[in-house]
């Protein structure tokens, strides 16, 4: 199994250009796999044993641990992919959980902000004319404004950004590029940054973000400066660059963009995917009825 599983590794990172972090997310729990397989007896040398019997039994083992269901649905989601790679390579004949029942995705809106939360963190979250700072405002301006996830941002380059026309060259997932417009606000804030930056440090090679290092900013880092803009703004501990992508999104749909066109902008491959932000954009329409219309609370 050990082999198979450095095999299915190797394919993903030579074939489907997965991320670092989603990579090192499949590893995890595959190496978890493993140790279940080796307890349970199973064969290093004939891995077709792994039936459906040994499926039932694993399920069992993972949905009595104490773990969100996310998680959950993530080591089943690595486990079937490892299946699917073993058998394409003829070494399973069928899916051990073909017909299993499977725990559910749980429905969760989004957490977004609204438009006077994200005015404060804006207004108030980062404040001030040292380099981290301008930096920091660039970045959770540029989040908010073209709807980044975190890696896009922390792997764009100075030359990725057009300063003139308006847009930034991003690399989703799967090495997807595609080209976002940025608005006003997070052009004049990376230029702002750009400006305030050492002599030699920003050719179109180099980081857009830097750190204190003069390393390029990783994603941890880009994590850091939301939640710390987030506190000084007084918003939520918990907020995360996800939570800006939500904020873009909902907040243009509430605006009267499209669906499709919000897919492209976020880079989504299926329109499903896009789609659950048409209920989290309802969910802020009906707070804002709530809170400004007289009787919108029901009263009778």
């Amino acid at each position: 199994m050990r082999l198979w599983i450095q095999r299915f590794l190797a394919y993903l990172r030579a074939q489907r250009n997965l991320s670092e972090h989603t990579l090192r997310a499949y590893r995890a729990d595959l190496a978890e796999f493993e140790r279940f397989w080796d307890a349970k007896g199973g064969s290093d040398e004939d891995v077709s044993k792994f039936d459906r019997a040994f499926a039932r039994s694993w399920l069992a083992e993972v949905a009595a641990r104490p773990l969100r269901r996310s998680s959950v649905l993530h080591k089943i989601a690595a486990l079937r992919s490892l299946i699917r790679f073993l058998m394409d390579e003829d070494v399973l004949g069928r899916d051990p959980f073909q017909n299993l029942p499977m725990p559910r995705k749980e429905s969760r809106l989004p957490r977004f902000l609204s438009e006077t939360e994200t005015d404060a963190l804006m207004e108030k979250g980062a404040l001030g004319d040292r380099l981290t700072e301008l930096r920091d405002r660039a970045v959770i301006e540029l989040l908010f404004s073209s709807g980044l996830r975190r890696g896009e941002l922390a792997r764009l380059s100075v030359g990725d950004v057009d300063l003139v026309g308006g847009t930034v060259r991003v690399f989703g997932k799967g090495s997807r590029e595609r080209m976002v417009p940025v608005g006003k606000a997070a052009l004049k804030a990376i230029k702002d940054y750009l400006d305030a930056r050492p002599a030699g440090t920003t050719g179109g090679s180099k980081p857009l973000w830097i750190n204190a290092r003069g390393a390029r900013l990783g994603v941890g880092g880009v994590a850091l400066i939301v939640r710390r803009c987030a506190r000084k703004a007084g918003l939520l501990k918990s907020l995360t660059p996800h939570a800006l992508r939500h904020s873009f999104a909902t907040q243009m749909l509430g605006r009267g963009c499209d669906v499709r066109t919000l897919q492209e902008l976020l880079g989504h491959r299926s329109l499903s995917t896009t789609q659950i932000y048409t209920h989290a954009s309802l969910e802020m329409i009906r707070r804002v009825y709530e809170k400004a219309h007289p009787r919108g609370r029901g009263a009778g």
